[in-house]
Order: C-alpha cells, then sequence, then structure tokens
C-alpha cells in the first residue's frame, strides 16, 4: 500500500502538480518516504497542526493531515493559501 501510494504522488508530481494534500496517516507517511523527496521545510499554517511544507528537491509543496486535525473546511481553504 505505501509503495503504490508513493508512485501515484510522484506520478502526479511528474504531471505538474505542484500542491497536494495527502489526509490519513497512512498515506501522509507514504508520501514522505517517496524517493524523490529529500528534505521537507515547514511553511504556512493551513489550520493548527497542519502546516503547508515543501518538499524538496521535487519543488512539491504537501500538507500531511492525520484525520483527526483540520477544520470542516480545510481543504477548501488549504487552496486559498497562495
Amino acid at each position: 500500500m505505501d509503495q503504490a501510494l508513493s508512485e501515484i504522488a510522484v506520478g502526479l508530481a511528474s504531471l505538474g502538480v505542484r500542491r497536494l494534500v495527502a489526509a490519513g496517516g497512512e498515506t501522509s507517511g507514504a508520501r514522505v518516504k517517496a524517493p524523490d523527496i529529500h528534505t521537507v521545510r515547514v511553511g504556512p499554517q493551513i489550520d493548527p497542526g497542519v502546516p503547508w511544507c515543501h518538499a524538496e528537491p521535487v519543488g512539491l509543496r504537501i500538507a500531511l493531515k492525520s484525520g483527526n486535525f483540520g477544520s470542516t473546511d480545510f481543504f477548501d481553504r488549504a487552496f486559498d493559501i497562495p
């Protein structure tokens, strides 16, 4: 499962996707284990405990959200942040 989720995220990044929200602990973990990510820098906060992060060197902004974090409008708010 981890490998499949990681491959999907890598594929999205290769298609030009530059922002990705990974919801759920297992999904988030799979994404940051991808071989294309070497460093993750914390960026602006979307909701308490959930910031945008900058995945390098791929140039992907990623939000790693577990199930119990984020408000009911989290996904709308996440993509309103430039």
